[in-house]
Parts: structure tokens; sequence; C-alpha cells
């Protein structure tokens, strides 16, 4: 309890510069000043080396699914890259890829991260990283972050999306590399149920460490951050 009010008083001290910190739908934020409960770090999954432990449907976890797009959605190619477009159906429901373009679990640097597998499919590493990434979690969230492995300075494509399949906001970040990211709902809001990460990354990218969900106490309020901007 006293570590979330001391939170809490946080977050009433940062609060003027919080609401003027960012006009956007999403805010781009230093994940290190995100108050997050939840954490997949893929590290309790099976896993390999190389291209890593083929998960060719839906991976579930607590909290959160991991897919390869939304029903509804489309993938389509850019050279060695997935491209994913159209709208997804309501409510939200993560799909695969079909045999080797969805993802693996792969051993790398002592830790687990999940990679998307591409249209040259798995286990070629021209496909490694290269695919697309959904994320679905269980119940709406105001402030997510993860971190990307495997990054050469290249850039990272989001869609957030509401539960009924409409878009929040969908931005680029770069430049990538091995470091995190942390993202908040401008106005604090919690609806994002989820999003899709594609790239166009010289390496490809892999997502650890997925971050989600406020402190209940903190109600309505949601999070606790500082723009990192």
């Amino acid at each position: 309890m006293r570590l979330y009010l001391s939170l809490l008083i946080l977050f009433v001290a940062l609060f003027p510069r919080l609401a003027a910190a960012c006009e956007q739908p999403v805010c781009v934020v230093d994940p290190e000043t995100l108050a997050l409960t939840q954490i997949v770090t893929f590290d309790d999954m099976p896993s390999s080396f190389g291209p890593g432990r083929l998960v060719d449907d839906v991976l579930v976890t607590k909290g959160v699914q991991f897919g390869e797009r939304f029903a509804g959605q489309l993938r389509g190619s850019l050279g060695f890259y997935d491209q994913i477009t159209g709208a997804p159906f309501a409510p939200l429901v993560a799909i695969g890829g079909g045999p080797g373009e969805t993802l693996s679990i792969t051993r790398m640097s002592g830790t687990n991260v999940l990679n998307g597998f591409g249209p040259a499919r798995y286990p070629k590493r021209d496909a490694q990283g290269e695919g697309a990434i959904a994320v679905l979690f269980d119940r709406d969230q105001s402030a997510l972050s993860f971190d990307l492995r495997g990054g050469e300075d290249g850039a990272a494509m989001l869609q957030f999306l509401r539960r009924d399949g409409s878009v929040i906001q969908e931005m680029e970040v770069r430049p990538v590399g091995e470091h995190g990211f942390g993202f908040v709902r401008a106005n604090r809001t919690a609806d994002i149920a989820g999003f899709v990460m594609t790239n166009a990354d010289p390496q490809g990218l892999a997502m650890d460490n997925l971050r989600f969900e406020p402190p209940p106490q903190l109600g309505a309020l949601h999070f606790v951050t500082e723009s990192a901007s």
C-alpha cells in the first residue's frame, strides 16, 4: 500500500508536465518512468538458438496473446519484410500467419526473445525478425512498454488499436536498437486493446520484456510517467 501511495504522489507532482507533454493520441516515453505491474519476459518458455523454437499459432500467456496480425487484416510483403494492411474485425482476434511465417522464441545473449518471421519463412535467416508481431491484451491498457533486440538503427512501425478494431494511432519510431520504448495514452484513457508491430531494420527486430497493466490502486489515473521528449 505504501508503494502505491508513493506512486500516486509522484503522479500528482508530475501531472502539470504530463498534461502538456504530448499532443498525440499515444505518446512515446521513457519506459523506466512507467509503473506497470505485469511483464512477459518469454524466459519461462521453450526456446532454442539460431532461428529459435517455431510458434506457428497464437502464443497465449497470462494477460496477453501474440500472433502475426488480427483477423480481417491482410498480410503483404515489401522485400523480406511483412506489411500488414486493412481493418481488423471487431472484436480484435489475434491470428497466426501460417506455417513458418508467424513467430519463434529464440535464445539470445542469455535471454529469450520473440521474433516475427517474414515472407522468406522459418528457418531462413532472411525471415528472422522481419515478420509482423501482433499483441492482444486481455484488458484494455492505458500504458505499455517493451524492449527491442537486434536492431541496427532502422525503424519500427506501430499501429495501436481499440478492441472494436478502430485505429488509435499509427506511428514510426526510429532509430531502433538494443533499448526499450514506452507508450502511454495522452488522455489517460485505457482503450489500447492491442497493437501490430512491423519493421524496416537491416537486421530485423525481436521483442522482449513486454510490460503492461498499471497499478489498480491508482484507479482512473492509470499510470505514472514523464515524457521522454
